[in-house]
């Protein structure tokens, strides 16, 4: 059976690893990525519309990357904002490894955590995020997605704000709609190059 990125995976090894710079919002990041997670050999253009377009992030608050990858949205949020607590949660090892290995690079403090048992620990622990940051993997399924979106979204905080990038193609004016039959404010924020930035927040009257 044929792995995906958004399948578990070992860690990488240093002679997999490959450069990678991450230049926006001000930010030269010096980061290394490899096989076997989403977009191995670049920045996605999704992510990369997503880091360029959004708000100014407060400079502190507790912070989410979804889906984190090997960290540029992470690392991105903690260069920007390093006196905020800011979380990387994926499902895959390796991600998580090369987050890590991009934020001591970088000498960024970021708490990279598989999902699962970053969600336990955010219940457990009464955490609740000001700020998420998301390319969410829509390539698991719709329903897959639907479920992710809901367990984190229902740990925003009462003013907090999730920005999540969402090909148009691959449903993202459906997952807008979606999103206000669950009862969130969402809404299109911004277009870019086939690109949806979708902003999701608590109804006002809530």
């Amino acid at each position: 059976m044929t792995k995906h990125y958004f399948s578990d995976g070992p860690q990488a090894e240093e002679s997999e690893l490959r450069p990678v710079n991450v230049d926006v919002r001000g930010i030269s990041l010096d980061m290394v990525t490899s096989d076997a997670v989403f977009s191995a050999h670049r920045l996605d253009l999704g992510t990369k519309t997503l880091l360029k377009e959004v708000p100014e992030p407060p400079q502190t608050g507790t912070f989410l990357d979804l889906g984190c990858g090997w960290g540029p949205i992470a690392c991105v949020l903690a260069a920007t904002s390093p006196r905020a607590d800011v979380w990387a949660v994926d499902v895959n090892r390796r991600a998580l490894d090369l987050t890590r290995r991009n934020a001591d690079r970088n000498r960024l403090t970021i708490f990279a955590k598989e999902a699962d048992k970053a969600y336990e620990e955010a219940q457990e622990k009464g955490v609740r995020f000001d700020l998420i940051w998301s390319n969410p993997p829509v390539r698991v399924g719709k329903q897959a997605m639907q479920e992710m979106l809901t367990k984190w979204l229902n740990l925003l905080s009462d003013e907090g704000e999730a920005w999540l990038v969402v090909a148009k193609n691959l449903g993202a004016d459906s997952l807008i709609k979606w999103l206000g039959e669950q009862g969130w404010d969402a809404a299109k924020y911004h277009s870019k190059k086939g690109y949806r930035i979708i902003r999701v927040a608590r109804p006002a009257n809530q």
